[in-house]
Protein backbone atom coordinates (compact mmCIF):
# COMPACT_ATOMS: atom_id res chain seq x y z
CA UNK A 1 0.00 0.00 0.00
CA UNK A 2 1.62 3.32 -0.80
CA UNK A 3 1.76 5.59 1.63
CA UNK A 4 1.69 9.49 1.39
CA UNK A 5 3.76 12.02 3.44
CA UNK A 6 4.20 16.15 3.06
CA UNK A 7 6.41 18.19 5.01
CA UNK A 8 7.47 21.96 4.32
CA UNK A 9 10.39 23.93 3.22
CA UNK A 10 10.30 27.33 3.50
CA UNK A 11 6.86 28.40 1.62
CA UNK A 12 6.86 25.30 -0.28
CA UNK A 13 4.96 22.30 0.25
CA UNK A 14 6.16 19.27 -0.72
CA UNK A 15 4.10 16.12 -1.15
CA UNK A 16 5.79 12.80 -1.72
CA UNK A 17 4.74 9.00 -2.17
CA UNK A 18 6.91 6.21 -0.01
CA UNK A 19 7.05 2.51 -1.46
CA UNK A 20 8.23 0.03 1.05
CA UNK A 21 10.11 -2.95 -0.04
CA UNK A 22 11.69 -5.97 2.14
CA UNK A 23 14.24 -6.02 0.04
CA UNK A 24 15.56 -2.74 0.79
CA UNK A 25 17.73 -3.33 3.75
CA UNK A 26 18.85 0.09 4.47
CA UNK A 27 18.97 2.98 2.22
CA UNK A 28 16.45 5.18 1.52
CA UNK A 29 16.16 6.51 -2.24
CA UNK A 30 14.29 9.69 -3.15
CA UNK A 31 13.34 9.57 -7.35
CA UNK A 32 10.90 12.13 -9.72
CA UNK A 33 8.28 10.55 -11.78
CA UNK A 34 7.21 13.75 -13.75
CA UNK A 35 6.37 16.05 -11.07
CA UNK A 36 5.64 12.98 -8.28
CA UNK A 37 8.22 12.86 -5.39
CA UNK A 38 8.75 9.21 -4.99
CA UNK A 39 10.64 7.60 -1.57
CA UNK A 40 11.49 4.04 -2.04
CA UNK A 41 12.73 2.64 1.33
CA UNK A 42 13.05 -0.40 3.84
CA UNK A 43 9.99 -1.77 5.03
CA UNK A 44 10.66 -0.93 8.84
CA UNK A 45 11.92 2.81 8.37
CA UNK A 46 9.76 4.85 10.77
CA UNK A 47 7.67 7.91 8.83
CA UNK A 48 9.98 10.82 10.78
CA UNK A 49 13.24 9.48 9.47
CA UNK A 50 11.53 9.54 5.54
CA UNK A 51 10.17 13.35 6.52
CA UNK A 52 13.59 14.37 8.20
CA UNK A 53 15.41 12.88 4.63
CA UNK A 54 12.69 14.52 2.77
CA UNK A 55 13.45 17.67 4.26
CA UNK A 56 17.07 17.19 3.84
CA UNK A 57 16.85 16.70 0.25
CA UNK A 58 14.31 19.76 -0.49
CA UNK A 59 16.08 22.28 -2.30
CA UNK A 60 17.27 19.50 -5.03
CA UNK A 61 13.15 18.09 -5.25
CA UNK A 62 12.58 21.79 -5.71
CA UNK A 63 15.30 22.49 -7.90
CA UNK A 64 13.76 19.09 -10.15
CA UNK A 65 10.27 20.60 -10.29
CA UNK A 66 11.54 23.95 -11.21
CA UNK A 67 14.16 23.79 -13.76
CA UNK A 68 13.44 22.54 -17.47
CA UNK A 69 15.11 18.81 -18.64
CA UNK A 70 15.94 17.91 -14.83
CA UNK A 71 12.56 16.34 -14.21
CA UNK A 72 12.90 13.62 -16.52
CA UNK A 73 10.41 10.83 -15.89
CA UNK A 74 11.68 7.73 -13.95
CA UNK A 75 12.12 5.05 -16.07
CA UNK A 76 9.36 1.75 -15.06
CA UNK A 77 11.84 -0.49 -16.51
CA UNK A 78 8.74 -2.48 -18.67
CA UNK A 79 9.23 -3.60 -22.67
CA UNK A 80 8.83 -0.57 -25.08
CA UNK A 81 11.14 2.24 -22.88
CA UNK A 82 14.53 2.74 -24.11
CA UNK A 83 18.23 3.40 -22.70
CA UNK A 84 20.78 5.50 -24.04
CA UNK A 85 23.91 3.79 -24.57
CA UNK A 86 26.66 4.99 -26.70
CA UNK A 87 24.10 8.16 -27.48
CA UNK A 88 21.15 5.29 -28.96
CA UNK A 89 18.16 4.46 -27.64
CA UNK A 90 17.98 0.68 -26.50
CA UNK A 91 14.09 -0.49 -26.47
CA UNK A 92 13.69 -3.00 -23.50
CA UNK A 93 12.41 -5.99 -23.66
CA UNK A 94 11.31 -7.09 -20.08
CA UNK A 95 9.78 -10.80 -19.61
CA UNK A 96 9.00 -13.22 -16.82
CA UNK A 97 12.00 -15.96 -16.74
CA UNK A 98 12.88 -18.65 -14.25
CA UNK A 99 15.64 -16.83 -12.89
CA UNK A 100 16.47 -16.34 -8.81
CA UNK A 101 17.55 -12.15 -9.49
CA UNK A 102 16.69 -10.36 -12.63
CA UNK A 103 19.49 -10.67 -15.40
CA UNK A 104 20.38 -8.08 -18.43
CA UNK A 105 21.73 -8.90 -21.87
CA UNK A 106 22.63 -7.05 -24.40
CA UNK A 107 21.59 -8.63 -27.85
CA UNK A 108 21.08 -6.63 -31.40
CA UNK A 109 20.91 -3.51 -29.68
CA UNK A 110 18.14 -4.21 -27.41
CA UNK A 111 18.07 -4.50 -23.56
CA UNK A 112 16.90 -8.74 -23.00
CA UNK A 113 15.83 -8.38 -19.17
CA UNK A 114 14.86 -11.74 -17.70
CA UNK A 115 12.54 -11.10 -14.54
CA UNK A 116 11.79 -13.63 -11.36
CA UNK A 117 7.63 -13.24 -11.89
CA UNK A 118 7.32 -13.60 -8.19
CA UNK A 119 8.59 -10.04 -7.46
CA UNK A 120 6.39 -6.92 -6.61
CA UNK A 121 6.46 -4.14 -8.35
CA UNK A 122 8.80 -2.01 -5.77
CA UNK A 123 11.49 -5.49 -5.85
CA UNK A 124 11.42 -5.49 -9.24
CA UNK A 125 12.20 -1.99 -10.36
CA UNK A 126 15.12 -2.19 -7.69
CA UNK A 127 16.66 -5.32 -9.35
CA UNK A 128 16.29 -4.24 -12.38
CA UNK A 129 17.99 -1.42 -12.15
CA UNK A 130 20.47 -2.44 -10.25
CA UNK A 131 21.50 -5.11 -13.15
CA UNK A 132 21.32 -2.70 -15.94
CA UNK A 133 23.34 -0.30 -13.99
CA UNK A 134 25.69 -3.09 -13.24
CA UNK A 135 25.65 -3.68 -16.93
CA UNK A 136 26.70 -0.02 -18.10
CA UNK A 137 29.24 0.15 -15.35
CA UNK A 138 31.18 -3.11 -17.04
CA UNK A 139 30.76 -1.55 -20.08
CA UNK A 140 32.34 1.42 -18.50
CA UNK A 141 35.53 -0.27 -17.49
CA UNK A 142 36.19 -1.90 -20.82
CA UNK A 143 36.00 1.52 -22.98
CA UNK A 144 37.08 4.34 -21.08
CA UNK A 145 40.49 3.26 -20.67
CA UNK A 146 40.40 2.11 -24.20
CA UNK A 147 39.25 5.59 -25.04
CA UNK A 148 41.88 7.20 -22.22
CA UNK A 149 44.77 5.38 -24.02
CA UNK A 150 44.12 6.15 -27.51
CA UNK A 151 43.90 9.85 -26.45
CA UNK A 152 47.16 9.63 -23.94
CA UNK A 153 49.19 8.74 -27.26
CA UNK A 154 47.62 11.83 -29.27
CA UNK A 155 48.51 13.93 -26.81
CA UNK A 156 52.00 12.69 -26.15
CA UNK A 157 51.79 11.90 -22.03
CA UNK A 158 54.03 9.74 -20.97
CA UNK A 159 52.56 7.26 -18.67
CA UNK A 160 49.03 5.43 -18.75
CA UNK A 161 47.06 7.02 -15.88
CA UNK A 162 44.97 4.96 -13.80
CA UNK A 163 41.47 5.15 -14.43
CA UNK A 164 38.86 4.27 -12.17
CA UNK A 165 35.10 4.03 -12.69
CA UNK A 166 32.26 5.40 -10.14
CA UNK A 167 28.67 6.88 -9.41
CA UNK A 168 29.53 10.43 -9.44
CA UNK A 169 26.29 11.93 -10.18
CA UNK A 170 26.91 15.29 -10.29
CA UNK A 171 30.61 14.97 -12.22
CA UNK A 172 31.10 13.39 -15.71
CA UNK A 173 34.91 12.90 -14.32
CA UNK A 174 38.07 13.85 -12.54
CA UNK A 175 41.66 13.89 -11.94
CA UNK A 176 43.35 13.44 -8.44
CA UNK A 177 46.57 15.11 -7.81
CA UNK A 178 48.12 12.06 -8.71
CA UNK A 179 46.90 11.71 -12.12
CA UNK A 180 44.20 9.46 -11.43
CA UNK A 181 41.40 9.77 -13.89
CA UNK A 182 38.02 8.99 -12.67
CA UNK A 183 34.55 8.81 -14.49
CA UNK A 184 31.09 8.65 -13.93
CA UNK A 185 29.85 5.19 -15.89
CA UNK A 186 27.05 7.36 -17.10
CA UNK A 187 29.67 8.55 -19.42
CA UNK A 188 28.82 5.22 -21.96
CA UNK A 189 25.41 6.65 -22.32
CA UNK A 190 26.66 9.68 -24.10
CA UNK A 191 26.90 10.17 -27.86
CA UNK A 192 30.86 9.29 -28.55
CA UNK A 193 31.39 12.82 -29.35
CA UNK A 194 30.52 13.91 -25.79
CA UNK A 195 32.01 10.85 -23.70
CA UNK A 196 35.12 11.85 -26.13
CA UNK A 197 35.16 15.28 -24.93
CA UNK A 198 34.64 14.12 -21.25
CA UNK A 199 37.94 11.95 -21.54
CA UNK A 200 40.29 14.67 -23.40
CA UNK A 201 39.02 17.31 -20.76
CA UNK A 202 40.36 14.76 -18.31
CA UNK A 203 42.97 13.71 -19.62
CA UNK A 204 44.69 17.60 -20.11
CA UNK A 205 44.63 18.25 -16.90
CA UNK A 206 47.62 15.89 -16.71
CA UNK A 207 49.38 18.70 -18.45
CA UNK A 208 47.50 21.78 -16.95
CA UNK A 209 45.43 21.53 -13.63
CA UNK A 210 42.88 24.41 -13.66
CA UNK A 211 40.72 25.78 -16.04
CA UNK A 212 43.05 28.47 -17.00
CA UNK A 213 43.13 30.38 -20.50
CA UNK A 214 46.16 28.14 -21.28
CA UNK A 215 43.87 24.69 -20.45
CA UNK A 216 41.09 25.20 -22.70
CA UNK A 217 43.76 26.81 -25.00
CA UNK A 218 45.34 23.16 -25.10
CA UNK A 219 41.68 21.28 -25.15
CA UNK A 220 40.51 23.44 -28.02
CA UNK A 221 43.68 22.66 -29.90
CA UNK A 222 42.77 18.89 -29.48
CA UNK A 223 39.19 19.18 -30.29
CA UNK A 224 38.42 22.26 -32.12
CA UNK A 225 34.45 22.57 -31.53
CA UNK A 226 35.20 21.90 -27.41
CA UNK A 227 32.78 24.16 -26.28
CA UNK A 228 30.24 23.14 -28.27
CA UNK A 229 30.43 19.72 -27.14
CA UNK A 230 30.74 21.01 -23.81
CA UNK A 231 27.15 22.67 -23.86
CA UNK A 232 25.88 19.89 -25.59
CA UNK A 233 27.31 17.88 -22.62
CA UNK A 234 25.59 20.24 -20.53
CA UNK A 235 22.26 19.33 -22.56
CA UNK A 236 22.17 15.98 -22.49
CA UNK A 237 23.36 15.17 -19.05
CA UNK A 238 19.85 16.91 -17.76
CA UNK A 239 17.95 14.00 -19.80
CA UNK A 240 19.66 11.05 -18.30
CA UNK A 241 17.06 8.78 -16.97
CA UNK A 242 19.58 6.96 -14.56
Amino acid sequence: MTELGRVRFGDATIEYEVHRSQRRRKTVQITMDGGRVLVAAPTDTPGSKLETIVHKRAPWILRQEQEPGLGVSRKRFVSGETLPYLGRNVRLIVQPADVPSPRVRFDHWSFRIDVPARLDDADRYDGIRKVVTLWYRRRAELRLPEAVELWRKRIGLPETPEVLIRDQRQRWGSCAPDGTLRFNWRVVMLPPALSEYVVVHELTHLRESSHSTQYWDLVSGLLPDAQQRRQRLRETGRLLPL
